[in-house]
């Protein structure tokens, strides 16, 4: 797994429904077993996913199928959904972002029905396939390492379907609700149908199935789920965003219009603050003269404690050859006041200066590896998911050596020799265990950032 540290925008400009996002998810690089796995601690082994290539207007995708062995419940009510959702062991991101997609759906569906949302009945909605759908979509996204998303406008579709309530114009009712305060259009770039093949169970795919009943239309292009992954992960409609791309995915619809590529694009890159580019800072610095040296280490704690990502120390001499120190600290503008009078509390400075300053860093993260049966901690330095550099925390070195009564400089050793053991050497790829999130050992970053 990647850090979470990137943005997706999702282009649903020819519609969207929720096995489309799967499928872009997975082209995009994100594991499938690893997604089946997941869907799995909500719908059990009668759920199977597949991904296969296929062709839409003669653009290049990835359609995921979802098999179920077996009958799926035909109406599950919003209250049993989440406490399903609740109670399966998942990762955080994803069960409070599935959480999200199906309460959107629950309060449109009940704006529909003029019911309270707990009393809704979800009908195609709640059946496993679509559980799987969006359950996966999202797995898919926190494997990318995606934090926010936003997207295009959305193709809703024209014309007439048959559906659950009968036959019913396009958008549904419910798709129509998802979409207050989104802009949106009815086609493709003006599209009309003509004469799509449809390789799946009809309309974008089996999130919610519907025949066309208006010959010469081109029917439903967004679904209740697929609208519902969007307004609910998605903040903002928009065009693509300015960012550096990591990864490009196109998944696929159950359809093939030959006037327009029936597919969701998932485009994946770090934006400034989340990847390569970093804030911009402020550096603040003070010269000084006339403190005792011991003194130092408590300032540069102090400094990071308000916030510095890093503060350091360095010798000078200033006027009449007497000997000094320059206290420098980097914070963002968040911080940077902060930061200004920890400097001056806790020296003798009567001023501090303050430059803006730019910065290129590292995606970084942490893993853990075991030394004579103990964790240490290691930070891994990666660039687009190759190592470029990995070193054990030296407190976390430090506290080992005292636990087992070894020197530092032997624990060390041993740490190193058990990184490049677990794959963390520059230039390989990020092991596919993935990073944590920890905290590190000071309040801030640690000198270097």
């Amino acid at each position: 797994m990647v850090p979470m540290s990137r943005h997706a925008w999702m282009d649903v400009s020819a519609g969207v429904a929720g096995d489309m996002v799967l499928g872009a998810c997975v082209d995009a690089g994100a594991n499938l077993a690893e997604i089946e796995a997941v869907v799995r601690r909500i719908v059990g082994t009668a759920v199977a996913l597949r991904a296969e290539p296929v062709i839409r207007a003669g653009q290049r995708a990835t359609k995921v199928h979802v098999a179920v062995d077996g009958e799926s419940a035909p109406h599950r009510t919003w209250r049993s959904i989440r406490a399903d959702l609740t109670a399966a062991d998942l990762p955080d991101w994803t069960r409070a972002s599935a959480l999200a997609v199906f309460g959107v759906l629950a309060g449109a569906e009940g704006r529909v029905h003029g019911i309270d949302p707990e009393d809704v009945h979800f009908h195609e909605v709640g059946a496993l396939d679509s559980i799987a759908d969006v359950v996966g979509a999202c797995e898919g996204l926190r494997l990318l390492g995606v934090t926010s998303v936003s997207a295009s406008p959305v193709a809703l579709g024209e014309g007439r379907i048959r559906a659950a309530h009968g036959d019913i114009p396009v958008p549904v009712p419910a798709v129509a609700q998802l979409a207050l305060g989104w802009e949106v259009r009815a086609t493709p770039g003006g599209a009309r149908d003509d004469g799509g093949h449809d390789h799946d169970r009809g309309g974008h795919g089996h999130d919610h199935p519907a025949v066309v009943t208006t010959p010469g239309s081109i029917g439903e292009l967004a679904t209740p789920t697929g609208m519902a992954l969007v307004r609910a992960l998605a903040t903002a409609c928009e065009p693509l965003p300015a960012m550096r791309l990591v990864a490009v995915g196109v998944g696929a619809g159950g359809k093939d219009f030959a006037g327009h590529p029936n597919v969701v694009r998932l485009l994946i890159g770090t934006t400034p603050g989340s990847g390569h580019d970093a804030p911009a800072l402020r550096e603040l610095r003070a010269n000084v003269d006339d403190m005792d040296p011991r003194l130092w280490p408590g300032v540069l704690d102090a400094l990071l404690a308000a916030g510095a990502a890093d503060a350091w120390l360095t010798p000078i001499l200033m006027k009449k050859g007497r000997p000094a120190h320059c206290v420098s600290a980097l914070a963002d503008a968040g911080h940077a006041d902060a930061v200004a009078d920890a400097m001056l509390r806790h020296t003798t400075t009567l001023g501090v200066r303050s430059t803006p300053v730019d910065r290129t860093v590292l995606e970084r993260g942490f893993a853990t590896v075991a030394v004579e049966g103990h964790a240490v901690t290691v930070k891994v330095g990666h660039r687009e998911g190759v190592v470029v550099h990995a070193a054990a925390e030296f407190s976390s070195v430090q506290h080992l050596a005292e636990h087992v009564g070894a020197s530092e400089s032997e624990v060390l050793t041993r740490a190193n020799a058990a990184i490049a053991a677990a794959g963390w050497r520059p230039g390989a790829p990020v092991p596919a265990g993935g990073l944590g999130r920890e905290v590190e050992p000071h309040t801030h970053a640690a000198a270097g950032s």
